[in-house]
């Protein structure tokens, strides 16, 4: 049934309904040789040897990033430090989910869940960010995003030994 107004959306049109809805996950994956394992422990226990600091850092390239009990966790060469996020959901090694909020406060905080699958090449690594609405400027969250995690990943994939993974990636 149509609106009596003509100008009015249509409550069950797919293109108001578009209008309303949160914004898209942003979903990127990689593969990286080897057992689940071995992919988890290379994201979670060595991130500080293969995150981009230099470009997706508080602190930038002297700084250190760990996962340290429930806390994803960047230290400055001078001690100061800055929390990424909180992680809610720890399954080693198949996945974790945190609440994301690196260079800003939990109050304004995305949801990051990555997942690790074997497959016949070695393991499927996917990353699910999403929570736009909890971002301060979620368009423009989303989209910092959207170009950032294909070059933390690829950073990442290299890192893993992975052949394909362009050498570009540190930009």
């Amino acid at each position: 049934m149509s609106s009596i107004f003509s100008h009015a959306q249509d409550p069950f049109d797919d293109a108001g309904q578009r209008a309303t809805d949160p914004l898209e996950p942003v979903m990127n994956t990689v593969v990286v040789p080897g057992p689940v394992a071995r992919a988890f422990a290379g994201f979670t226990d060595h991130t500080h040897l293969w995150w981009p600091l230099d470009q997706h850092g508080v602190y930038g390239a002297g700084s250190y990033v760990e996962f340290e009990e429930n806390l994803i966790l960047e230290t400055a060469d001078d001690g100061r430090t800055s929390i990424w996020g909180t992680l809610d959901d720890w399954q080693p090694p198949l996945s974790f989910h945190a609440s994301w909020h690196p260079g800003t406060t939990a109050l304004w905080s995305t949801e990051l869940l990555v997942v690790f699958r074997a497959v016949d090449a070695g393991t499927e690594v996917r990353v699910f960010h999403e929570g736009w609405e909890g971002a301060e400027d979620p368009a423009a969250a989303r989209q910092g995003y959207a170009e950032a995690w294909p070059l933390i990943l690829d950073r990442y994939a290299r890192f893993m030994g992975a052949e394909d993974a362009p050498d570009d990636s540190l930009g």
